[in-house]
């Protein structure tokens, strides 16, 4: 850093920690975007997080030989995540994951969708309801306002009903279909339009079941998050970044040609603030007003359980597409790690505001709608449970454009913010991410 451009940015008191960069948020995107701006010759840099941990929302709880993780996570060994931090590849663990969905009919079958036992397996009438659903969409419904109208002009409404999608759609993005806003539906159901054509309902039908991916599909190691992205760390460190973890940021301030940014214990300045962490955070913390209109998060309560019997499905990851139940996914690890003390165990996802913020109204809504369905006959035991705030976006209609107001607000005051909570921008995988934490930074994949 320039000797001028330090003096600038000196208080009275004096500043003894002077960067080229801060990258707020040690999660995927923020460790990116500090292998990128090493790349790109930034100096000093500096990476905060108020966790005491580094990988943001990936984050696991372990009891006795069960470790549990927060939510459905799959690497893929192509991720463009390995070109900054290669020494991942090793610590990840192969798997061999699949996936299906408990449909309203209370039949556990294909996800997203099965042509055959969502349409062809109904019988002569409901097809008849199914085409006439979708004619009549196509035909008088074709203003698209926000997702429940996205889908039911593609599908047809009897069949978003039949299929629960539409019961999914709320049970992911914590309000209902017709509140989510049509950009993101667009953006990120994409796979109805794809795949609502004869021709590609025909190709569905002829499709070999269980087509293998031509990637590999990696879990996080047994022992956990922490244990993947020491060696992230270790990159970094080894480059010249500095870690400050379990720091409370308590406010972003202009100085001259750069910024303070105040810690409680402390201060220092930088050239440069990149932020991965939550939108409506990083606006309070430089002073920007952005209103009444709140920018919701959902709140993810996280069941931890133990299981010794027969489970009703074979699939290690079920959605849960039924009309009754507040959980929406739920994931089982030891499909990938083996069983601990030869019992399977396994993860399940609630939306908090669905069950009244309570851990202990989630597991009884769980048990009860598992023994509805038959899922699990024997020993179920709950080892514990999490509850995490900021999970990811909820896009009510208007939110995108709340959430790009306030990027383009921060970007005015001088603070890059992008990412799954820099940008109110959900990303389901690393590899989005990572590709979009590149863009961000204008990273160029030969210099990588």
């Amino acid at each position: 850093m320039d000797d001028a451009v330090a003096r600038d940015m000196e208080d009275v008191e004096g500043l003894v920690e002077h960067y080229d960069a801060v990258v707020l948020g040690a999660g995927v995107s923020g460790l990116v975007s500090a292998s990128v701006l090493g790349a790109q010759g930034c100096g000093r840099l500096l990476l905060v997080d108020e966790y005491a941990h580094v990988g943001g929302n990936h984050i696991d709880w372990s009891s006795g030989g069960y470790t549990f993780d927060i939510g459905s996570l799959i690497f893929q060994d192509d991720s463009p995540l390995l070109a900054h931090f290669p020494e991942l590849l090793p610590r990840y663990v192969p798997i061999d994951p699949s996936w299906a969905r408990l449909n309203p009919q209370r039949k556990v079958t294909a996800y997203p969708i099965s042509p055959r036992d969502d349409v062809l397996a109904a019988g002569l009438w409901v097809l008849i309801c199914i085409a006439a659903s979708v004619i009549y969409a196509r035909l008088f419904q074709r203003q698209m306002r926000n997702a429940r109208d996205f889908a039911r002009y593609w599908i047809g409404g009897y069949l978003l009903h039949r299929t629960g999608l539409e019961s999914y759609m709320k049970r992911f993005y914590g309000v209902p279909a017709e509140q989510i806003d049509i950009e993101l539906a667009r953006k990120r159901m994409l796979w109805i339009s794809e795949n609502a054509s004869l021709r590609a309902f025909v190709a569905r039908l002829r499709k070999p079941k269980g087509g293998a991916p031509t990637n590999r599909q990696l879990a996080r190691p047994k022992e956990g998050f922490s244990t993947l992205y020491a060696a992230a760390v270790d990159r970094l460190s080894a480059s010249g970044v500095t870690f400050r973890l379990s720091t409370r940021l308590e406010g972003i301030e202009r100085s001259g040609q750069g910024f303070r940014v105040r810690f409680a214990d402390g201060t220092i300045s930088a050239r440069r603030v990149i932020s991965t962490i939550p939108l409506d955070r990083a606006a309070a913390l430089c002073g920007i007003n952005f209103g009444e209109a709140e920018l919701e998060t959902i709140t993810l309560v996280s069941l931890y359980f133990s299981f010794s019997g027969e489970r009703g499905f074979r699939e290690s990851i079920l959605y849960n597409f039924s009309h009754e139940g507040a959980w929406k996914r739920l994931t089982v690890y030891s499909d990938f790690y083996g069983p601990a003390d030869g019992r399977e165990y396994f993860a399940v996802e609630v939306i908090a505001d669905h069950i009244g913020h309570s851990a202990a109204q989630a597991e009884a809504d769980f048990r009860a709608h598992v023994r509805l369905n038959g899922l699990f006959d024997g020993d179920l035991k709950l080892e514990g449970s999490q509850m995490l705030a900021n999970a990811y976006p909820i896009y009510r209609n208007g939110a995108a454009a709340r959430a790009a107001a306030l990027v383009d607000s921060l970007r005015q005051f001088g603070v890059e913010s992008f990412g799954r909570q820099g940008a109110f921008n959900y990303q389901p995988t690393a590899r989005v991410s990572t590709h979009e934490a590149e863009a961000a930074l204008g990273a160029s994949r030969s210099a990588l």
